[in-house]
């Protein structure tokens, strides 16, 4: 049975306690959206499994959406549909109701992701498509000089690529997603050129696995990062970042065909 917090919320995070800071920093990214539109094709019927407040769920078409969280249930803008209250791991649909299904962020916060995708690839006849990081990149990142804590939790709570494509079966692929710049979906690698804003505890906070890390290390990442930025040793070493257009990280999508 999947654990639910006061909130609703079923996965390791409860999203009525962070959520404050998610609709100013987790806006979704228009360039990142064609990705994932890319990856559901002409679908027309699509579920969205942990829909939180709707994010890219403008990349398909008619959207059927499932968020446990009250508190982003509520957060969803009025020209969407209003999401329904159930968990991957149970979803309240019959066999093959939809022409393709989507979780994007969202996967490594459930509680039972073997159990969550196979009911997703049950009620799905088409692609599943899965927008994630993958777990053997993650610590690639600069942020790992800073704060290796928050990208350890990071690279534990990802379930591994491969993980994802057994639980859904059939053919799957696996794609990188190239981060923009100035990217306006405020994940940890969003700033990889743009270390400041990541110095904005609301910055942070909209990034869930800050949520874990104690103040200990939160103050000392920001004490060494302002010390490095200031100084010039991260431009030093990590400068070419700020003029790349595009970072090619953890961020990749998975897609799966029965």
């Amino acid at each position: 049975m999947t654990t639910r917090t006061q909130d609703g919320s079923a996965g390791d995070v409860a999203h009525g306690a962070i959520g404050s800071a998610h609709a100013s920093f987790r806006r979704p990214d228009a360039r990142i959206a064609r990705f994932v539109a890319e990856a559901l094709g002409d679908a027309r019927k699509v579920l969205n499994v942990g829909a939180g407040a709707g994010s890219y769920e403008s990349a398909a078409r008619a959207v059927t959406a499932v968020e446990p969280s009250e508190s982003m249930r509520a957060r969803r803008p009025t020209g969407l549909s209003r999401a329904i209250d159930a968990v991957a791991e149970d979803l309240p649909f019959a066999d093959g109701a939809f022409d393709a299904a989507m979780t994007l962020f969202s996967v490594h916060q459930w509680s039972d992701v073997r159990t969550g995708l196979r009911e997703m690839r049950r009620v799905t006849v088409g692609p599943v498509v899965i927008l994630t990081c993958d777990p053997a990149l993650v610590r690639d990142f600069w942020l790992y000089r800073y704060a290796p804590e928050v990208l350890d939790i990071e690279a534990r709570r990802y379930p591994p690529v491969e993980e994802l494509a057994a639980a859904l079966g059939g053919t799957w692929t696996v794609q990188t997603v190239p981060i923009p710049l100035d990217c306006t979906d405020g994940f940890d690698e969003a700033y990889y050129g743009r270390p400041e804003m990541l110095l904005d505890p609301a910055a942070r906070q909209a990034c869930s696995a800050w949520s874990f890390a104690d103040d200990h290390v939160r103050e000392r990442f920001d004490r060494t990062l302002r010390r490095d930025l200031e100084s010039g040793a991260w431009d030093e070493e990590f400068g070419h970042l700020r003029g790349r257009p595009t970072y090619e990280g953890s961020l990749v999508i998975v897609r799966a065909t029965p």
